[in-house]
């Protein structure tokens, strides 16, 4: 029915529900990656083809929620063995988190002068998106400093990896349009909408103006951070990880949605991270047919973040951080290490899928330290 990695990592409640997105009508294809766990309508971790539909949920709540690395021309050891004072100071000052959290900047960025008026809600979004473009928001969300080694050649650089989305303009949209995906077709467990009807247009061009949002936040961010550092980059390396793309796959033109998934067709480079305390690694897809082209998009959540607050105390989490050399400006206890699974097991589960050409270690990390959902 569907294709699954890293299976001995997945509960029954992530299968059953993927299960149940494979059983809607338009469904044609599906995969899971061994990051998966459980979602809204549709797993994280969970990639699926749909035939002429959209569904947002299928996409997420923080549309195009995103990676970017930015390698700079410089070596990692002064930050490694350094003064971070400057390094930090860097990352404090080009971004800012927490739910509804917006910019100090005001950014004049090409994405603001797009059309925001494809649809009513985006209209109605412009303000907002303007004043939190540029920040990172909550969750699962970070801006880190860290050694980027080139595992062929072994040349080590500083790099920059950020992870956020659409920010609320990007739930707002989603939230929109999948009340009326659940109006359009109550009895599915993922609704969706008709790419053709007018309702399904308008959410794919609003899925796709947050796209160019979620891009812009993260140009803003790392513009600003090494700007601040004064260093130029030497590479940059970014993808989309919940978002809907047209594409072709057993020779059929379908709508792959890759919710928590990393797009991995053949030569395509993407960052898949682990935690705060463990390696990201760069990427190179190999465009396995039977996972649709995709890879995990982390190291994928082991317990719910209620439970990670009651399992872990923060200060005994930093102190293990501070003794590996990691210095954490700001988190919460649902984000700790020992939340996620092992991103080096999850990486050996899906050698058919990507091949690694460069490992992140992080130095400096800053999160939010509400721990929330963005909305």
């Amino acid at each position: 029915m569907f294709k699954t990695w890293g299976q001995d990592g997945i509960d029954e409640n992530t299968f059953v529900q993927m299960r149940e997105a494979m059983n809607i009508p338009c469904a044609v294809a599906g995969a899971l990656m061994p990051d998966a766990h459980l979602g809204y309508g549709l797993p994280i971790g969970g990639v699926l083809a749909l035939d002429g539909c959209v569904s947002p949920y299928g996409v997420g709540v923080d549309i195009a929620c995103r990676m970017k690395m930015t390698v700079f021309g410089v070596g990692p050891e002064e930050a490694e063995f350094g003064n971070r004072a400057h390094f930090i100071e860097a990352i404090e000052g080009g971004t800012f988190f927490g739910v509804g959290q917006e910019n100090d900047y005001g950014y004049d960025h090409a994405v603001l002068h797009e059309d925001w008026g494809v649809t009513e809600i985006t209209k109605s979004l412009f303000e907002k998106g303007k004043a939190q473009l540029g920040t990172s928001g909550s969750g699962n969300h970070f801006a880190e400093l860290g050694a980027y080694t080139h595992l062929a050649t072994g040349q080590r650089f500083l790099a920059l990896m950020t992870h956020s989305g659409s920010r609320g303009s990007g739930a707002a949209v989603c939230n929109y349009y999948s009340k009326i995906a659940k109006e359009r077709c109550p009895d599915v467990a993922l609704p969706y909408l008709e790419l053709s009807s007018p309702e399904g247009q308008e959410y794919w061009a609003a899925m796709n103006l947050m796209g160019n949002y979620a891009s812009a936040n993260h140009d803003c961010i790392h513009n600003t951070i090494g700007a601040l550092l004064g260093y130029s980059p030497i590479k940059v390396i970014e993808n989309h990880h919940n978002f809907a793309w047209k594409e072709t796959h057993f020779g059929k033109d379908v709508i792959v949605h890759r919710k928590g998934a990393t797009p991995a067709g053949k030569g395509v480079q993407g960052v898949i991270p682990g935690s705060m305390g463990t390696p990201a690694y760069v990427v190179e897809g190999l465009g396995e047919a039977t996972s649709l082209e995709s890879a995990s998009h982390g190291a994928g959540r082991l317990m719910s973040r209620t439970v990670a607050k009651k399992t872990f105390t923060l200060r005994d989490e930093m102190l293990k951080l501070k003794a590996a050399n990691i210095t954490v400006l700001s988190c919460g206890a649902d984000e700790v290490p020992g939340v996620y699974k092992d991103i080096d097991s999850v990486m050996a589960a899906q050698t058919d899928l990507v091949r690694p050409i460069a490992k992140f270690q992080p130095l400096i990390v800053k999160m939010s330290q509400d721990g929330r959902r963005e909305d």
